[in-house]
């Protein structure tokens, strides 16, 4: 099914997740207060976006649930969104896609976003427009997608998509975001959404995701037979250490990026 991305909440703010990534990859400090200023101004915890937005991760996001519940899940997803004021959503959402083309430019809805598919899906359900027929297919197609067992895909696709667009999506995809592991990634989502919670999750998920890298370190420490490696090995562990007992800044956020691409290339090493 057709439907226009630049209309889908969903999608607008992972195309500026995926900016702010590519920003901050490749070092474009200017790139990256651009985007967390639409990001901030758009999604922060009080704006119609931002309620949308939970929405659709609500049917995105879970997973491995029982069917049930992932129908329960998705019929109060759909009666919460039918109580979002459609003038004054539509009416902000023009006013985002009008800032990101002036400020980002058009080229970044070219980005490739991998749950593109799942996105219009959701999108689907929650259109007035679409059809009865399509709108049931669509949600049953969700509903397996949100209980499916995690090393089973899913019995029925989501959404088609038009191959010349795919390719084209491909084509223009980020090869450095493309190549980011999935705890980068998972830090990085963390970073772009601190502001709406003042960073609470942030912290929780530093918390745990510090003391992984630790335990990783210390054990790659142990068994490596090389001074200079153990040396950088234990430098980086005592940055961990300290980094605990003050605030985070962009410049953590850099060097915990290189720290997990650090244990996963130690890692693989010993294995191999």
């Amino acid at each position: 099914m057709k439907h226009n991305k630049k209309r889908n909440t969903a999608f607008i703010y992972e195309t500026l997740s995926r900016e702010l990534a590519r920003a901050i990859v490749g070092k474009d400090e200017a790139r990256k207060k651009q985007v967390l200023m639409i990001v901030k101004e758009y999604f922060s915890s009080r704006a119609i976006l931002a309620e949308e937005l939970e929405l659709y991760k609500a049917l995105l996001d879970t997973k491995n649930v029982k069917a049930e519940l992932a129908e329960r899940i998705l019929r109060e997803a759909k009666i919460a969104h039918t109580q979002l004021p459609t003038k004054a959503l539509f009416g902000v959402q023009s006013q985002v896609i009008s800032t990101i083309n002036k400020t980002l430019g058009k080229d970044v809805w070219s980005n490739f976003i991998p749950n593109f598919k799942s996105m219009a899906s959701v999108n689907a359900v929650f259109s007035p427009q679409t059809s009865v027929k399509k709108r049931v297919l669509f949600e049953q197609a969700i509903v397996e997608s949100m209980s499916a067992v995690r090393d089973r895909p899913p019995t029925s696709s989501m959404a088609p998509i038009d191959s010349l667009t795919y390719q084209s999506f491909i084509k223009k995809f980020n090869n450095k975001y493309g190549n980011l592991l999935q705890e980068q990634k998972d830090l990085l989502n963390q970073f772009i959404t601190s502001f709406a919670d003042d960073g609470f999750e942030l912290r929780v998920y530093l918390n745990e995701e510090l003391t992984r890298l630790k335990e990783q370190i210390q054990s790659l420490a142990s068994t490596t037979e090389e001074t200079l490696i153990d040396q950088k090995l234990h430098e980086v562990l005592e940055y961990l250490e300290e980094f605990r007992k003050r605030n985070f800044t962009d410049k953590d956020l850099n060097k915990i990026l290189k720290t997990q691409e650090l244990v996963q290339e130690m890692a693989s090493n010993d294995h191999h």
